[in-house]
């Protein structure tokens, strides 16, 4: 599947529309560091990696970005411990 994920930085959102349902990783950015909060997929889309995505993307925005990432949101977590690659970008 490939996902259209949009970055809407006004809303502090990653988010994609796959099958007419919207997906969101949700962050507020305060002093360099993204605050990742939320992130939600419905459950009729759950384990088709879609939640992945958008927080790979996020995380990608971050090092781009030169900002650090702080993942108050337990997946958030949970993928940054599954992924040692981004460990340097947590805060």
């Amino acid at each position: 599947m490939i996902l259209h994920i949009e970055h809407d930085p006004e809303r502090g959102r990653f988010q994609a529309r796959v099958e007419g349902h919207l997906c969101v990783a949700d962050y507020r950015l305060a002093d360099g560091v993204m605050h990742m909060h939320h992130t939600e997929v419905p459950s009729a889309l759950e384990g088709r990696g879609i939640a992945a995505a958008l927080v790979r993307a996020a995380l990608a925005h971050a090092r781009e970005h030169g900002h650090r990432v702080n993942p108050q949101c337990s997946y958030v977590r949970t993928y940054m411990r599954r992924h040692p690659e981004t460990a340097s970008l947590q805060a």
